[in-house]
């Protein structure tokens, strides 16, 4: 039992978090996590304190599907600011330089937007969770610290001006996984003959998610107030994770073989590859490999007991 006095209780699913400014990716997967009284959940990639947006939040057996939005493409909104450079990148930080100009005009801002579209190789910025030492760099940073980081390719596939002031002109940022705006905004400084840091951040999507999809704190702490199916209500099915991926459907005794984790031949035209799978009555039970002689193999299933697809009498299976 919980502190409330209530159990937490098994469920599975993907909600959308618009996670609020001023909180780390970590605490608002807590507070949403109480709200919903779940057992499991885990979030897809984290944002910085700074920004606000797009959280996705998976409970129960859509973790095991989560590595699949963790590499996926992410959009940004980006407020920087000409002129000042932060020891975290971003209007946390305190100062540690100032650039020759806190203004750039329109042109040569868009102009300069395009050299960073396309592969390229990044370095990480110290305030960040990646490990170095055996400890993470944001630790190696406070403690003043400042070591080599080697530079990650990622890939710049949308760079653009969305609002424009000459100081605080606000980008639209598509991007690899993998990608620090904190540090595209330093490099595009660096391009530009200044400094800048990140001034306001906002993940408004991840493939293939939209923002007008996402919930707010607030609307989670209401549907709380009416119970656990208007909670429910607000979560997309585990699949949601996968939207692209072609589908197979199994029948009971496929399903019953697949998770006693039997390989099968199937009779069908469908190309090799990875598929969603489904069994009977379009229930989702994870995916799997279809190699081109027909063969498919599980990847990752739910934790489904092969009782609840029984085998037809005498079959063996």
């Amino acid at each position: 039992m919980t502190v409330e006095g209530r159990a937490r209780r098994a469920l599975d699913g993907l909600l959308l978090l618009d996670k609020p400014s001023g909180i780390t990716s970590n605490r608002a997967l807590q507070q949403v996590k109480r709200l919903f009284m779940a057992r499991k959940a885990g979030h897809t990639g984290s944002l910085d304190p700074l920004a606000s947006g797009m959280l996705p939040l998976c409970f129960g057996e859509a973790t095991k599907f989560a590595g699949y939005l963790l590499d996926a493409d992410k959009t940004y909104l980006v407020q920087l600011r000409f002129g000042i450079r932060t020891d975290t990148g971003d209007a946390q930080g305190q100062p540690v330089a100032t650039g020759p100009r806190a203004q750039v005009p329109r042109e040569e801002l868009a102009a300069a937007l395009t050299a960073f579209i396309g592969p390229q190789q990044q370095v990480p910025p110290m305030y960040s969770a990646l490990k170095q030492e055996g400890q993470r760099l944001y630790t190696l940073a406070r403690a003043g610290r400042v070591v080599e980081r080697p530079p990650r390719p990622v890939v710049i596939h949308e760079f653009s001006i969305k609002a424009f002031a000459p100081d605080l002109p606000v980008l639209q940022v598509r991007c690899s996984k993998g990608t620090y705006v904190r540090s595209l905004v330093e490099d595009l400084a660096t391009h530009l003959g200044t400094t800048a840091h990140v001034n306001a951040l906002r993940r408004t999507g991840v493939t293939p998610f939209e923002e007008n999809r996402m919930h707010t704190m607030d609307t989670v702490a209401e549907a709380a107030s009416r119970g656990t199916d208007a909670l429910d209500a607000l979560l997309l099915p585990l699949e949601a994770t996968l939207p692209d991926w072609p589908s197979l459907a199994l029948d009971t005794n496929q399903a019953a073989s697949l998770l006693r984790g039997q390989g099968l031949v199937l009779e069908s035209g469908n190309a090799a590859g990875m598929f969603r799978l489904y069994g009977p009555g379009a229930r989702f039970l994870g995916i799997g490999a279809l190699a081109p002689d027909g063969r498919l193999v599980s990847r990752r299933l739910l934790a489904t007991h092969s009782d609840d697809f029984p085998p037809r009498a005498g079959t063996g299976l």
